[in-house]
Formats: C-alpha cells, sequence, structure tokens
C-alpha cells in the first residue's frame, strides 16, 4: 500500500511538473509579450497612476463585482448557453478599398469590434486593429461568420497606429507582426511598447503617454486620457497602462473611447474638450459580474451627457463572443437609448465608409 501511495505521488509531482514546464514554455512564447523593465519601468514608476507595483483607476475598480468566484464566473462564461450568443448567419458588411481611397477624403471604417481606419486632413490612422484572432490561441474567441473580411494585407501604409490598451482583442500579435512595415508611429499607454519592441518594432517609432499627456502629430494633437479597466497579456496584470485618446485634427475632434466603465472622469473630458465631433464608445462583451471595467447599456447615454459628442459611434460589438449576453443586444439598446434621449447616433456596417465631414449621413438598421 505504501509503495502504491509512493508511486502515485511521484506520477502526480511528475504530472505537475509537466504542467508547469509546458506553461513556463507556453508563456515564452512571443505572442504573450514582455513586461516592463530597465528604463521604461522607471518612468513608468514615476507616473501617479502607479501604485504597489501596478497601475491603479483613479477610482476604486474590483475586476468582479458578483459575489461568485472567479472560477465560477470563468466556467459559467465557458459553458453557459445562451441564445442569440452568435450570429445565426453572415453579418451584413462592405469591403472598402482602403488602398484606393481619394487622399482628401476624411473617412472612418469600422473593422468590427474595436479596430478602425481613419483618413483625416491627409493623415492615415489604424486603431485597436484585431484582424485575425482576438485570443492568444486561435481556435478560442474566433470571430463572427462574414466579420473577417479585412486581412492585414488590405492595409494600406499608415501614418500612426494608436493602440489603447494591450489585451488581445485590441493588440493582436499576427496582425500586429503583419502590420509591421506599413507602420509609421505607434502611440499608446504607459508600457505597452514592451511588447512592440519584443516583437521587432523600433524603439524610436514608438511613443508612450501617460493620463493627460499629450503629443503633436504633423497638424493634429493626441491626448492620453484615462480609462477604467486593466491591462496584461499573461498572468501578471496592470503593469501596462490602459488609455482613451482624444484626437484633435485640423477639421475634426475625435474621442477613442477605448475599454472602460463608467466613471466621474467622463465630466472632467467634456469639460476640457467641449468640441468633440465623433465619440467612439464601447458598447458590448458586457457583465454585471464586471459591471466597473466594461460599461453597461445603460450607463452609455451618461457617458454621452457628460462628454456632449455631436455623433456617437459604439463598437466592441459584432465580431467576438467576449460576454453572455446575445450579440446583437448592444444595437438594440444602444438603437433605443438614442431615439429616447436624442443623441445622433451612426450605425455603419463593418467596412463601411463614415463620411466624418457628412453629420447627415444615413444607416442601416442594419443587424435586423
Amino acid at each position: 500500500m505504501k509503495k502504491f501511495i509512493r508511486k502515485s505521488m511521484y506520477s502526480l509531482l511528475a504530472i505537475i511538473g509537466v504542467v508547469l514546464v509546458a506553461g513556463v514554455v507556453i508563456l515564452n512564447q512571443p505572442k504573450f509579450g514582455k513586461n516592463p523593465s530597465g528604463e521604461r519601468l522607471e518612468r513608468i514608476e514615476k507616473s501617479p497612476h502607479y501604485k504597489d507595483g501596478s497601475f491603479q483607476n483613479l477610482s476604486p475598480t474590483p475586476q468582479f463585482t458578483s459575489d461568485k468566484s472567479m472560477l465560477v464566473a470563468i466556467a459559467e462564461f465557458m459553458f453557459r448557453k445562451v441564445e442569440g450568443l452568435k450570429p445565426a448567419k453572415a453579418i451584413p458588411t462592405v469591403k472598402t478599398d482602403l488602398k484606393n481611397l481619394a487622399p482628401d477624403q476624411n473617412i472612418l471604417v469600422w473593422f468590427g469590434h474595436s479596430g478602425y481606419f481613419m483618413q483625416l486632413d491627409g493623415k492615415k490612422y489604424l486603431i485597436d486593429p484585431t484582424l485575425l484572432t482576438a485570443s492568444p490561441f486561435a481556435f478560442f474567441n474566433k470571430p463572427f461568420l462574414g466579420t473577417d473580411l479585412y486581412r492585414p494585407q488590405d492595409i494600406p501604409p499608415v501614418d500612426y497606429l494608436i493602440i489603447t490598451h494591450d489585451h488581445y482583442d485590441h493588440l493582436d500579435y499576427q496582425t500586429i507582426i503583419q502590420l509591421k512595415a506599413k507602420v509609421g508611429t505607434i502611440i499608446t499607454g504607459l508600457g505597452v511598447g514592451s511588447h512592440l519592441e519584443h516583437w521587432g518594432f523600433a524603439k524610436d517609432k514608438i511613443i508612450e503617454l501617460d493620463w493627460q499627456e499629450s503629443i503633436t502629430l504633423s497638424d493634429a494633437t493626441l491626448t492620453c486620457l484615462p480609462s477604467r479597466h486593466f491591462s496584461g497579456r499573461g498572468i501578471v496584470r496592470n503593469k501596462t497602462l490602459w488609455a482613451s485618446f482624444m484626437l484633435e485634427a485640423p477639421s475634426q475632434t475625435i474621442y477613442i473611447g477605448g475599454d472602460s466603465g463608467y466613471d466621474p472622469f467622463y465630466k472632467e473630458i467634456g469639460k476640457k474638450f467641449q468640441n468633440i465631433d465623433l465619440a467612439i464608445l464601447e458598447n458590448g462583451q458586457y457583465n454585471q459580474d464586471w459591471a466597473l471595467i466594461h460599461i453597461l447599456p445603460e450607463e452609455i447615454p451618461q457617458v454621452i451627457k457628460d462628454i456632449k459628442p455631436k455623433r456617437v459611434l459604439t463598437g466592441h460589438n459584432s465580431k467576438y463572443a467576449l460576454a453572455n449576453h446575445p450579440w446583437d443586444e448592444p444595437l438594440n439598446k444602444i438603437y433605443e437609448n438614442a431615439q429616447k434621449e436624442k443623441f445622433h447616433l451612426i450605425t455603419p456596417k463593418i467596412g463601411e465608409v463614415v463620411d466624418l465631414s457628412n453629420e447627415h449621413q444615413s444607416f442601416e438598421k442594419w443587424w435586423e
């Protein structure tokens, strides 16, 4: 009996050892990135938003807001069946030739989820382009049928790549690697450059900003602003900064909201920037279990009242199922809120051209 117990213990230890080694090997793959160190970490440690070894939100923000344990919440996400979680058929889309746009056009094209291409005042911008996978593993979180029509080869050379934070559904390793030769300058939050340098991007092509820091881009100004979220690509979290951005170009002021729960800082943004032409806001992948790090549908009207944009476009939906709500629920709810609260909502299809110079452009309820 003792020999059997001893043998079982050795077998269990061997299995644990194999699992640990496999975990180390997997986490050392380039796609998991690299946490900040050296001069980059020294700069981060001087940030007023970095305390006790990690970045902090402006308001106390536990990632889980229910009484469930993290394991229970994850299990529900993985195994709970939700009617309409994914569309039953291909989503209607438009394939715009981004390489042959007239250079004087001021336009925006949504890739689904949180990826956008913008051409504004003669400059080209790319925002959070997740074109291949929203997960470290290609078999997980596959895009909805019909939504993967844009690939890295469809993207023209861009002047600026803006990354709001380092989560896989915003910073896709495979996409970024394939776009490397097409990107001029990358602007992101503090610490995110550690991943990019690890992937072979030149240090002088990366600009990292703290909240409230601004940079001049040719004839435009980009300001890094708070969001209420978290960061991390592996086990360790909050070593890099999550952010939203305000782009003030000669003809348009555009707010890029990133991922965020509601917070009073939106009122401060509205006071500081009083002529926002377009706000791109998160709308999707929400859940009461994490209600502080992803905005809930009923909170979006308050954000719009706080920042007072002329037009609103909502993303973080229609491409991946990262929370247990019907895929079209975010669109139905924001449309209902727009009718009730009388704000100007635009609803382009994935790939459809938004004319940034035309406030009267109309769009279909394509998700119905």
